[in-house]
């Protein structure tokens, strides 16, 4: 039977089937394809998509608007809206539903974007909260495919440092439904919560895949076919940076850790921004305070033949069209 996304919201990947999402990965690859060809769509002709941004945000903004754009669709990108302020989420979810196709948003808590998708009538897109981030994972599962030579449930995928963040959750709900082989490597007290591990596993046990946490390198990264990591302070979280680095320090991705691997060919990915150098003010800042020049990677794995970073940055724009394209679309 044909798989119909239409008139879904994308909160989370735990919403999604494997099948769905091969389905999204599939659709990405295609309208990839097309745009690299020069081909033009018209999927979203006339219709209209609003961003809510309460973060901010280079590649989720520039993703979507530059997606809604190939395929013919109009973009509000809005900032300073009353929600939540003057006005509560499910009168603004219902208004914007009377107006808009779809929705983003981009912000803070799982459940806003979760009011806006109850209220709405029309799909919500999660552009990233503190607890998932389905967009991204997509991308990078679509990098996966483009870069490694086995398929994704012969993966087996290596988060490393704050595990319990956005990325770590979303990473280990998408290996979960894809069969993959996911690794948490991080200090116990970043491990997700318990009811999200156990959950997972159940999920895995259904797909052929494994869920494994660590928090000894050389038992994590044997065999890695990827290695991921994220900032350590996410935004909003500035004043952790003391706890984090102390956490995390002796979990920065460098040479030394992919060599534990013992797979020559092991992909390093990380979702960006990166704090690889001091070319940026906290970078600078970092350095003043604590004397590191790098925090989750080193520069020379940012800019070496393992890294899949600019790839993976330029699939967000893929999956994202797809997402919508299959939520709202015209196919």
């Amino acid at each position: 039977m044909p798989i119909s996304l239409k008139g879904r919201s994308l909160l989370t990947l735990k919403d999604f089937t494997p099948l769905e999402i091969k389905y999204l990965l599939d659709l990405s690859r295609d309208l990839k394809a097309k745009k690299r060809a020069g081909i033009k769509g018209q999927t979203l002709f006339n219709k209209n998509i609003v961003l809510i941004f309460d973060k901010s945000s280079t590649r989720t903004r520039c993703a979507f608007e530059v997606a809604a754009y190939d395929e013919g669709a109009n973009i509000t990108y809005l900032t300073n809206s009353q929600m939540g302020k003057k006005e509560s989420i499910e009168d603004t979810a219902k208004v914007l539903g009377r107006y808009y196709d779809g929705i983003e948003f981009r912000g803070y808590k799982q459940e806003t974007v979760e009011a806006l998708a109850q209220y709405a009538g029309v799909p919500v897109w999660n552009g990233l909260t503190d607890t998932y981030h389905p967009t991204q994972i997509l991308a990078d599962f679509l990098t996966i495919m483009e870069h490694a030579d086995k398929p994704l449930h012969k993966i087996k995928f290596v988060f490393v440092g704050d595990a319990r963040n956005n990325m770590g959750n979303s990473y280990m709900i998408g290996a979960a439904k894809m069969g993959m082989h996911f690794v948490g490597l991080a200090p116990k007290s970043l491990f997700p919560e318990a009811k999200l591990i156990n959950d997972m596993k159940k999920v895995a046990a259904e797909t052929g895949g494994k869920i494994e946490f660590f928090e000894s390198i050389d038992t994590a990264v044997k065999g890695a076919d990827v290695i991921a990591t994220d900032v350590w302070v996410s935004m909003g979280e500035e004043e952790k940076f003391d706890e984090r680095i102390r956490l995390l320090k002796s979990y920065q991705v460098n040479m030394d850790m992919l060599k534990k691997t013992g797979n020559p060919h092991v992909i390093f990915m990380h979702c960006l921004p990166s704090c690889h150098d001091m070319n940026t003010e906290i970078g600078n800042s970092v350095f003043e305070k604590y004397g590191l020049k790098e925090m989750e990677v080193t520069d020379e794995v940012f800019r070496s033949k393992h890294s899949v970073v600019f790839d993976e940055a330029e699939n967000r724009l893929h999956t994202i069209k797809a997402v919508m394209v299959a939520t709202i679309g015209d196919v």
